[in-house]
């Protein structure tokens, strides 16, 4: 530990900063769907959709990009990512029409998209191989910080400054951009992440056991993303305050960040399919307890945080299994458990969405338990040692 805060902390304090930026920025939609389905006179179906298409540019691409910097480098990327992302998220709620709206979010989840795979790579090249584990631990712990501070801090602006403040929000990712020309993070080579890629490019597809984790995890993310998206809506249908939705969602991500934490921690010792198993069969009775609450208690906080720490625990075995499984490419690996899953997500919460138009909220909040029910199952099914071979 301490030889990597001697030799490695300032590329890796810069790159996990990066990574707090980002996720924190990712995570200003939910907040803002309220003030859009106000301003704009949107439907719950018009904003799953904005969902959908937020989560397409900023996750479902991610394998994709993560190819093309393992083959061609791309470095200089993780220049114009950050304020990409910033600015668009941060402009997206004075949207002034739906489709501008729809533009800013596609961009914004770009920014995303593009740092995601790239800070990975560069995480692993500035690293010394016995110390990979603990520098990805710490940077995709600045990721989780963000995305749980992020929800206090735009209610915050909200309500004390207006949607129009947030702009001023965009500058710490065009300070940090200048951080990392000045240090030089865009000039790391990456011309061992590209023979890697070259080498699992052409192999991963044909994992069934692969294919069968993201169906998994694309599953969990659903549910994990439809009570962030719609809670802040659903409160406001029962009359309460934009500022408690804030502090439950708060509450939510910080139990999801200590999640990721014990998920790894778990997964070491009773191995990854037991971990998510388990994750996931918890998550079922804390989530469907939370959304038949009849008064938000005790009970029903307590409820929401092991809801957040049994979906987001499982992401780091995931990621531990997915290598497994395709053991030369630990970028494409952590893609599309990253990306591509969340991504599919995506899709469920405009399902969602869709289906609350029709029967109401909470029912359609309920309705999104169901793809954990069949997840379940699912990774029972998959072997947890499943080398890749052309059979398969």
């Amino acid at each position: 530990m301490l030889s990597i805060l001697r030799r490695d902390s300032y590329p890796l304090a810069l790159l996990t900063a990066g990574h707090f930026l980002i996720d924190f920025y990712n995570n200003f939609l939910p907040l803002l769907i309220p003030v859009l389905i106000a301003s704009l006179k949107i439907s719950l179906t018009s904003a799953g959709l904005l969902v959908m298409i937020s989560s397409f540019s900023s996750s479902l691409v991610q394998p994709g990009i993560g190819y093309l910097i393992d083959k061609r480098g791309l470095s200089w990327l993780i220049l114009v990512c950050l304020p990409i992302g910033g600015l668009f998220i941060c402009l997206l709620g004075m949207s002034p029409s739906y489709p501008v709206a729809v533009i800013c979010a596609l961009f914004a989840g770009l920014g995303c998209s593009i740092f995601h795979p790239l800070g990975t790579s560069l995480v692993s090249r500035i690293t010394p191989p016995d110390r990979k584990g603990l520098a990805m631990a710490v940077f995709i712990s600045g990721g989780n910080i963000g995305f749980a501070l992020a929800p206090a801090t735009v209610i915050f602006f909200l309500l004390n400054f207006g949607v129009a403040s947030l702009p001023w929000l965009i500058f710490p990712s065009v300070l940090l951009a200048l951080a990392y020309y000045f240090y030089g993070l865009h000039h790391v080579p990456m011309a061992v992440m590209r023979t890697v890629a070259r080498t699992a490019s052409t192999t991963w597809y044909k994992s069934v056991s692969l294919l069968k984790l993201n169906a998994v995890m694309g599953m969990r993310s659903w549910a994990q993303m439809a009570l962030p998206s719609f809670l802040p809506v659903w409160l406001a249908q029962q009359g309460h305050s934009q500022a408690l939705a804030g502090s439950l969602l708060t509450v939510y991500l910080v139990a999801s960040a200590a999640g990721s934490v014990f998920g790894g921690w778990l997964g070491d010792k009773v191995g990854r399919k037991n971990c998510i198993t388990a994750l996931l069969t918890l998550s079922l009775p804390t989530m469907f307890l939370f959304y038949h609450s009849t008064e938000l208690n005790l009970f029903a906080w307590v409820m929401l945080a092991i809801s957040g720490l049994a979906l987001q625990g499982t992401l780091p075995s995931s990621i531990v299994w997915a290598q497994d499984i395709i053991p030369g490419n630990a970028a494409m690996a952590s893609g599309m458990m990253f990306g591509l899953s969340f991504g599919l997500g995506g899709v469920g919460v405009a399902i969602t969405g869709a289906l609350a138009d029709t029967i109401g909220l909470q029912a359609a909040l309920l309705w999104s338990l169901l793809p954990l029910i069949i997840a379940i199952p699912l990774t029972l099914a998959i072997k947890e040692k499943h080398p890749i071979a052309a059979t398969e």
